[in-house]
């Protein structure tokens, strides 16, 4: 998959992940969204590390990992930034 589509895809993670763990971030929606971008990085390499999804295509198991990685980093920030 290429840069550009990570991107995108971490896009799609960061709505998602501001979907499922709603509440006032520090930043509102738009570092929300740049968390779902590094979550969708950070998730992939997670998971094509254990198998659990590839970086080379969009599927059910990358969007799950990128949404994921981006709860993750969206969880980190609110307990830094909290």
């Amino acid at each position: 998959m290429g840069f550009l589509s990570w991107i995108l895809l971490g896009l799609i993670a960061g709505i998602l992940g501001k979907m499922i763990l709603p509440g006032k971030d520090p930043g509102g929606w738009i570092i929300t969204i740049l968390l779902g971008v590094g979550g969708a990085f950070f998730g992939g390499w997670v998971g094509s590390f254990f198998g659990l999804g590839t970086v080379g295509g969009f599927s059910l198991a990358s969007v799950a990992t990128a949404t994921g990685g981006a709860m993750l980093l969206l969880i980190i920030y609110r307990m830094i930034k909290g």
